[in-house]
């Protein structure tokens, strides 16, 4: 495996603008990482996996295009994002990036589309929990992948509530996403991030940290590292799947649409 101790830390541009698919950035290094190869350079648009978001996918290629690296994978180590993939063309010794080169990274739309509505719809949901009445519900693990999303909720709903609270989890959402309203992100100060999420931020945020705070509409704030849409009505048709109750868990499992 690849030191990430090695390379500075990389930017997340797509902090700034989350909805940007093409950016450039200058090259820092090639890595052979086990059997795979991946890219380094000083910013990135391309999302890491992590978050309950899978990883985009994309180019990266110099300005006249000759040299195109298919992005498939991307991951973050201690605040260094390796860019996993291959070159379209078979390299030669002079067929690579050179280090303090400048290139392009591109993301692919319909990939990001997806997943950023996938997780806007998962955070909707955790809106919905306490508009129909489940606020004590505390979110827990999101899962925002195109097979199986889920949202998990520490608390038991009985068992005979379980179809009413789906109809009305799927109604509160058709609800929200008919309204509309802005989606936008902020990296702010721990006191202002725990005002923006209602009083209080989880106990996995460090206090005296700058939290990144993802509000939908005029909804609570929640931290949240990943890419949304630009609107709530972008995200489409939300259908509650199922929900089950395990181990002190409420799991609500969702689906999108167009």
């Amino acid at each position: 495996m690849a030191d990430s101790m090695d390379y500075p830390t990389t930017k997340l541009a797509y902090f700034d603008d989350m909805w940007q698919l093409q950016s450039r950035a200058t090259f820092i290094s090639m890595v052979a990482d086990g059997e795979r190869l991946a890219v380094i350079v000083d910013s990135t648009i391309l999302y890491p996996q992590g978050g309950g978001q899978p990883a985009d996918s994309g180019f990266i290629h110099d300005l006249d295009e000759r040299l195109k690296f298919r992005v498939q994978d991307v991951r973050s180590r201690n605040g260094v994002v390796f860019h996993y993939g291959h070159f379209d063309s078979p390299l030669s010794d002079q067929s690579t990036f050179k280090k303090g080169q400048e290139v392009i990274l591109s993301v692919d739309e319909h990939r990001r589309d997806l997943n950023s509505r996938l997780h806007s719809a998962g955070h909707l949901l955790d809106i919905c929990m306490r508009n129909i009445g489940l606020a004590s519900f505390e979110a827990g693990k999101g899962h925002h992948f195109p097979d199986g999303a889920f949202v998990e909720y520490k608390g038991k709903l009985p068992a005979n509530d379980l179809e009413s609270k789906r109809e009305a989890l799927e109604k509160e959402a058709e609800r929200l996403v008919a309204i509309g309203g802005k989606v936008s992100a902020a990296i702010v100060p721990y006191e202002s991030a725990a005002a923006l999420c209602g009083g209080e931020l989880p106990e996995y945020i460090p206090k005296n940290t700058t939290p990144r705070i993802v509000m939908l509409g005029d909804n609570l704030g929640c931290p949240c590292g990943g890419t949304h849409v630009a609107d709530i009505s972008d995200i489409g048709i939300v259908k509650v799947s199922q929900i089950r109750v395990r181990r002190g868990l409420t799991k609500v499992s969702y689906t999108i649409g167009p």
